[in-house]
């Protein structure tokens, strides 16, 4: 009995460091697979790495036919390590479990279940049938963090909603005047720009293309890839105030005004007007995000002013709060960052866990994410 639990902790410990590999492996799509999940795989043969992959850009070879073609031959009795259960469908590409049917692998190692209903427990039955072995699990939690937007809105209906707001130490977002270039430093700005770079969208409001007149695009470099697709640039227009002469509409990435009614204006062709139900007069958030996961989004980068930042906090949607904080004191006539729902005792302020703090630069980032009791 000792012997085969020796055993069994030996390949435990051995599935754990190659999918370590496969989940690092699936990073390097982060920035270009979008809509698409970010996955990884290895393949081993006799305790020898013989073929690796990811995912490189949307509507290209999965993970696995890349391990699989890099591999060639000797794939055949070898296992492969993937972060995403694989797929046994046609989409853009034929489906993986065929391919490493295919291929001879006789063992496959899944990270975490892909709850895409079109793949989902499928994949894994069809390899099965076919006798590959099968272990699921490994590393599970750090596989799902990668694709947490995706995850969320197969699961949901949701994004995954990322909250971004720049203060001062004493938590002021810009002067009594409006002034607010820059509270932090280039190296904060830098940091959003990776943020942005990762996100399916970044959603603002009107009132700060009127205030800033932003171009709101990702402007962080890859190493050795100068091109990384554009987030949809999304912005929240009830009263119709954006113009085409704004900086942003210059640009030729996409764009989605969002509005209640159209307007008589000539827009490039890059720019969508899209019409949302209102609720008490203002566009209905809550069936904005929903019309937003039909549509793909898997994940959101919400960068505005605190009026806005306060709407979406106070719904209780957001997923993760990213707070850039400067050490700059702008004093008591600075504008608040963020405004409550006329709350009166403690126990009812929003809570928070803290994820993550930082230093960037001379300032500090601080990630948190919404308190769940028993979390």
């Amino acid at each position: 009995m000792k012997k085969i639990l020796k055993n069994q902790n030996k390949i435990k410990q051995k599935d754990i460091f190659y999918m370590k590999k496969a989940i690092k492996l699936s990073k390097k799509g982060e920035y270009t697979t979008d809509p698409n999940p970010n996955v990884g795989c290895v393949i081993v043969k006799k305790k020898k790495i013989v073929g690796i992959g990811w995912h490189e850009k949307y509507g290209t070879n999965h993970a696995e036919v890349n391990a699989i073609n890099m591999a060639g031959k000797l794939a055949k009795n070898g296992t492969a390590y993937v972060s995403l259960e694989p797929c046994n469908h046609f989409g853009k590409t034929p489906p993986c479990c065929q391919a490493i049917v295919k291929s001879g692998i006789k063992r496959v190692v899944i990270s975490s279940m892909d709850p895409n209903p079109k793949v989902s427990g499928k994949g894994v039955k069809f390899l099965k049938k076919s006798g590959i072995l099968i272990t699921t699990g490994i590393l599970k939690k750090q596989s799902e963090y990668i694709n947490r937007g995706f995850l969320k809105r197969m699961k949901t209906g949701l994004p995954w909603i990322q909250l971004k707001l720049a203060i001062s130490i004493d938590g002021r977002t810009a002067m009594k005047n409006g002034e607010s270039k820059w509270i932090t430093s280039n190296h904060a700005r830098k940091d959003v720009h990776k943020f942005r770079s990762k996100s399916s969208a970044i959603i603002s409001t009107s009132n700060t293309i009127l205030t800033d007149n932003p171009l709101l695009t990702a402007r962080y470099k890859i190493k050795n890839n100068d091109k990384i697709k554009q987030p949809i640039r999304i912005i929240v227009d009830s009263q119709n105030r954006v113009k085409p002469y704004h900086n942003l509409i210059k640009q030729t990435e996409k764009i989605w005004l969002i509005r209640l009614k159209k307007d008589n204006e000539t827009w490039p062709n890059h720019v969508q007007q899209i019409l949302i139900p209102s609720y008490k007069k203002k566009i209905n958030l809550i069936k904005l995000f929903y019309m937003l996961g039909k549509k793909e989004i898997n994940t959101i980068w919400i960068e505005s002013g605190s009026i806005f930042f306060s709407k979406i906090l106070n719904l209780g949607i957001a997923d993760e709060i990213i707070f850039y904080i400067a050490t700059k004191m702008l004093g008591d006539t600075g504008k608040p960052s963020f405004i409550t729902n006329k709350i009166t005792n403690l126990k009812n302020v929003p809570n928070f866990r803290l994820e993550k703090i930082k230093r960037i630069g001379p300032d500090i980032k601080i990630i948190l994410k919404p308190y769940i009791k028993n979390q």
